[in-house]
Order: structure tokens, then C-alpha cells, then sequence
């Protein structure tokens, strides 16, 4: 199966202590980077092979990921990466909105430690300046990553992992990565200044606007794309 041709380079990952977590992390990492993309078939017998790790580890790595809705399992036919709907798309819309919003609001007092959402930012533009989208793509999760990231919570980190790695399954469906990504660069670096001067209040209101119109974006070429699939 050519989709886990380079997944043998992640075997040295796994160290001595080969876990169903550490296998999950792996595969999460690659639905989320597009190499196992939406409807694609999870062959227990190549990839367990290519990471060296029992069928039942594997398995029990399947199950973690399909409670994170990344996998679903179709009886008699397998594991498969899984195809959103357009209600799910907007359920994690509904859910990014809840979460971040509620974290810029309760940023309390400025400055904020932005380092790293500035470099987001600026890998954001790089990616562009190459006209790398999918980079670009990535650059943008991890803008709201790293925004996340600003509540200092591990919970909430946690949460948003999977949140934003069942994103990503909608943005591999979409057949123009670049309408889609680019437009949210110049945002993501108003959000940014508005941070650094200190305005939490109006950068929240920037940042709902923002996953508003992002939304709207998304499904409009979403049900587009998944109407043709069907």
C-alpha cells in the first residue's frame, strides 16, 4: 500500500516501549499531514509491518483513534480513515468557537507571551512565498494551535489536538487549498497585532468573525466536493 512507504521511518519513534498511544500519535500525525487521506482503507498487515508492532497494539491504536472520530470501522470491510459530513464540519466550528474565543477572552492582563504565534505567522508567509498551501494550511492550524496554546492548559490542548486533527480531514478533500488557506494570512497577522497592543476584547471579536467566514468558506467547497464524491 503506498501510503506506508515512508511510515517505517517513524518505527524508531516508538523506542523500546511500543505503545497503543505512541502508534496512535504516529498514525494521527500522518491523517493530519494527508498521507493517509479521507476514505482511505488502514491495512493492519502494512502497517503494522512497516512499525513493527503486534495486531493488537495496532488495534487498540485504531480504537483510540476512532473515539477521536479520525477512524471508523465498516463491518466486514475494515478501518478507514474517515469522511466528514458537512454537520461535522460545523460541529467543530461550533466547538473551536466555544474554545478559542473563550481563551483570547481570558487572557487577563497584557503583554502576552506571543513568540511562538509569531512564528506560526511568519511560517505562515513563507509557505506562501513558496506557494506551498498545504504548508500554508498547516501554518494556519497551528496559528489557532498556538492560540489555544496561550490558556496554558493541557486539557485544553488535548481537546483541540484532536479537534484540529478532524479538521484537517475536511481541508484534504478541498481541491483548491490555496482559496481556501490564503485569504486567512493577513487575519492571522491582524490577530497577532491586535494581541500585542494589549486589545483582548476586540481580538476575540476578530478572531469570531474570522471562524465565521472560515466556515462558511469551508462548506460552501465542502458539500460541493463531498456531493461530487457521492
Amino acid at each position: 500500500m503506498a501510503e506506508v512507504s515512508g511510515l517505517a521511518d517513524d518505527r524508531a519513534l516508538l523506542g523500546r516501549t511500543s505503545t497503543a498511544e505512541r502508534v496512535s500519535d504516529i498514525l494521527r500525525s500522518r491523517i493530519a499531514e494527508g498521507f493517509f487521506p479521507p476514505g482511505t482503507r488502514l491495512s493492519e498487515d502494512s502497517i503494522g509491518g512497516a512499525l513493527g508492532v503486534s495486531r493488537n497494539t495496532l488495534r487498540e491504536a485504531f480504537r483510540l483513534l476512532t473515539h477521536e472520530r479520525l477512524l471508523v470501522h465498516q463491518l466486514n470491510r475494515g478501518v478507514f480513515v474517515r469522511i466528514l459530513t458537512v454537520e461535522d464540519v460545523e460541529d467543530i466550528y461550533r466547538t473551536r468557537r466555544l474554545v478559542e474565543c473563550a481563551v483570547v477572552r481570558g487572557l487577563g492582563e497584557p503583554p502576552y507571551p506571543l513568540d511562538a504565534v509569531t512564528g506560526v505567522v511568519a511560517q505562515g508567509v513563507r509557505a506562501a512565498a513558496e506557494k506551498d498551501w498545504t504548508g500554508v494550511s498547516t501554518a494556519n492550524i497551528h496559528f489557532h494551535r498556538e492560540l489555544v496554546a496561550l490558556a496554558g492548559s493541557a486539557r485544553t490542548d488535548e481537546l483541540m489536538r484532536s479537534v484540529f486533527a478532524e479538521l484537517r480531514l475536511a481541508f484534504h478533500v478541498v481541491d483548491d487549498p490555496r482559496g481556501l488557506h490564503e485569504p486567512y494570512l493577513e487575519r492571522n497577522q491582524q490577530i497577532l497585532e491586535t494581541l500585542r497592543a494589549g486589545h483582548a476584547a476586540r481580538a476575540e471579536r476578530q478572531l469570531a468573525a474570522y471562524l465565521e467566514d472560515s466556515l462558511a468558506n469551508l462548506v460552501e467547497v465542502y458539500r460541493r466536493r463531498v456531493g461530487e464524491g457521492g
